[in-house]
Formats: structure tokens, sequence, C-alpha cells
């Protein structure tokens, strides 16, 4: 899932659970379309926020390849050797990540997201988008064209 700096959602995607999410990165951030005010929607973010998990070359190289900075902890694993030199990290911007942390607590406060009943990951992204459109209705920063 991705969301703005003030948790309103842009864009999400089912994974079958056994996959690493880090597989995933690029084609989730092909979904984000932020309406802008005139022209053509934003696409891509100037800044990613995530957690170590998401600490994996593939996913530093899509971000690279769309230009967009990464805010990724390392992880501290011996069999990595890491070459050049370390990547961008701000304390302070990082504490800005708890803010998809509570987005995902607000939207598993609907019974059919938190536990998945439906059979088709279709049927479950389609809960999650009806839970993404409340969200956007209570937003105190409404994206309006």
């Amino acid at each position: 899932m991705v969301s703005d700096r003030h948790g309103v959602p842009l864009a999400c995607l089912a994974t079958p659970g056994q996959k690493n999410e880090s597989l995933y990165v690029g084609p989730l951030l092909d979904a984000v379309r932020v309406p802008q005010s005139t022209g053509p929607p934003r696409r891509r973010p100037q800044l990613l926020i995530a957690d170590k998990g998401y600490d994996h070359p593939t996913v530093r190289r899509a971000l690279r390849a769309r230009h967009i900075r990464a805010l990724i902890p390392r992880r501290e694993d011996p069999r990595l050797h890491r070459v050049g030199r370390p990547a961008f990290f701000d304390v302070h911007l990082y504490r800005g990540r708890n803010v998809v942390e509570r987005l995902v607590g607000r939207l598993k406060e609907r019974r059919r997201v938190a536990t998945r009943f439906e059979k088709f990951a279709v049927s479950y992204e389609t809960l999650v988008k009806l839970a993404f459109v409340e969200r956007y209705l209570e937003s105190p920063f409404p994206y309006t064209a």
C-alpha cells in the first residue's frame, strides 16, 4: 500500500501471502496517480519511506529507475557486502513512516478488510478500495481536481 504524508491512500496491490512484497514495488508504484489542479496526474513521489524489509537491491533499483529517493534503513546482515557510499537516511523523516501503519490500522477497522474472507484477490482489492473511498471522504486533505 502507498499513501501520502497525510495518511491518504494512493494505491494498493494484493499479493500472494508466500511471496516477498519487495518483488511488487514496481507494479505498486506504477498504480500511483495523484490528481493535480492542472495537467496530468502525478505518478512519481519525491520520496519513498519503507521499513527494513524493503532493503533489497531490486527495490532500490526500481526506485532509482523512477528517480524516486529511497529512505530505507539498511539491514544489519553480514552476508550482504555493500559496496560504495552509504544510502541516504534521515531519522526525522523516517518517523513519518508510522502514517502508513496508522492507515493500515484504520482500514482494518472494517472487518472484511482485516479478516480476508474473499476467495479471489480482485474481490479483496475491491473491498480495500472501498475502504479507501471512506478514508478519502473523512480526510482533512481531500484531493480535488
